[in-house]
């Protein structure tokens, strides 16, 4: 069982990995889509994204502080879910076709982060193949 939640694991977190750092070695462009979004400091909130992606990823992947990894990608995943993914908000149904796509990934990895929140909290210390436990146990 422990080779089958290391291998979850490590599916869950490379797309946040690939997204960190789209956030930082893109960073301009990235930042051009955030100011159309209308974000402020559009330069410095994709990079603390490209941060709390990479650091939440490698926290989950390697098994270090999980639970921790896991709530920096929930702080990334639903403001940008509801500010950046507004398809609502889109005139053009190509538009809102491409926003509600982005929108409904995100609401999907938001499930299966607080599902994985949970599993890691529950299982604490028990749950092998990781660097450490969690931070928090809810046992």
């Amino acid at each position: 069982m422990d080779i089958l939640v290391l291998v979850g694991r490590i599916l869950f977190a490379l797309p946040f990995l690939a997204f960190g750092a789209n956030h930082l070695l893109k960073t301009p462009y990235m930042a051009g889509y955030a100011e159309s979004k209308g974000l402020p400091a559009a330069k410095a909130t994709t990079i603390l994204s490209g941060v709390l992606l990479v650091v939440g990823g490698l926290s989950v992947l390697l098994g270090v502080w999980a639970d921790l990894g896991l709530l920096l990608l929930l702080v990334f995943l639903i403001p940008t879910t509801l500010v950046m993914h507004a398809f609502w908000r889109e005139s053009t149904p190509d538009g809102r076709q491409a926003e509600m796509t982005q929108f409904l990934k995100n609401v999907g990895l938001t499930g299966a982060a607080l599902a994985l929140l949970a599993f890691v909290s529950f299982t604490g210390d028990e749950l092998g193949l990781t660097v450490t436990g969690p931070l928090s146990s809810m046992d």
